[in-house]
């Protein structure tokens, strides 16, 4: 058994390889353990960067499109059972995925949403805070579900739940994307607590007010076209 563990990354040289070394210290017990990291067309020095690391795969990607795009090369590429997705910024804890890991692994779960609503994390902007709070309301409505964090970045899951899956979107609107897909499939999802630190824009957060708006469309639309 393999752990696939994907990591999207734009413009992120100063966390990249902080990242990397986390993620190469975790330890999925009896699973082997594969990094695949993409590159969504950095200009800040971030390839270079990647190009001095050792024992991950690395895709480059020549123009920017899209943390969807990235994740979509990402799956192509990974060998693993089960994929694990980590953010490049260093938000997400990459000591989560352990837990996550053994949820699937040990139970008939067959993915796991890491949910910040439910750790004890600081609120980060409002405006986000209120949009994730509205975008998770409007997905369990439409799609009979109980999840508290539809946004989030931590995702793992049986790679063999979206084998048969054609995802389009190339941004954020992934988040939403493989949601309602994975809803609409009646997969067995759980979700458990994680820790969060929330950057601000000038950090490098990238998610902008129109992502939300993008997301509600998404909502309706994933609920009721042919899958």
């Amino acid at each position: 058994m393999k752990v696939s563990v994907i990591i999207p990354v734009y413009n992120e040289k100063e966390y990249i390889s902080k990242t990397i070394k986390a993620v190469k210290a975790l330890d999925f017990v009896n699973f082997e353990k594969e990094i695949i990291v993409i590159d969504d067309g950095s200009n800040d020095g971030t390839p270079e960067i990647l190009k001095s690391e050792s024992g991950i795969k690395i895709i480059l990607s020549a123009k920017n499109f899209g943390k969807g795009h990235a994740l979509k090369l990402g799956l192509a590429q990974a060998s693993g059972d089960i994929i694990a997705i980590q953010d490049a910024d260093l938000e997400y804890n990459p000591l989560d995925l352990i837990k996550s890991v053994a949820l699937i692994a040990n139970n008939n779960v067959q993915m796991v949403f890491g949910s910040r609503m439910k750790g004890n994390n600081p609120i980060g902007h409002w405006r986000y805070y209120l949009g994730n709070l509205l975008i998770s309301f409007l997905v369990n409505l439409f799609f009979n579900s109980h999840l508290s964090d539809i946004e989030t970045g931590h995702k793992v899951f049986l790679k063999s739940i979206i084998n048969n899956i054609d995802f389009k979107e190339k941004g954020f609107g992934f988040e939403v994307e493989i949601t309602a897909k994975i809803l609409r499939k009646k997969i067995i999802t759980t979700e458990v607590p994680i820790s969060y630190s929330p950057r601000k824009f000038n950090q490098g957060k990238k998610i902008k007010w129109l992502d939300g708006l993008e997301a509600i469309w998404l909502i309706i639309k994933y609920r009721f076209i042919k899958i």
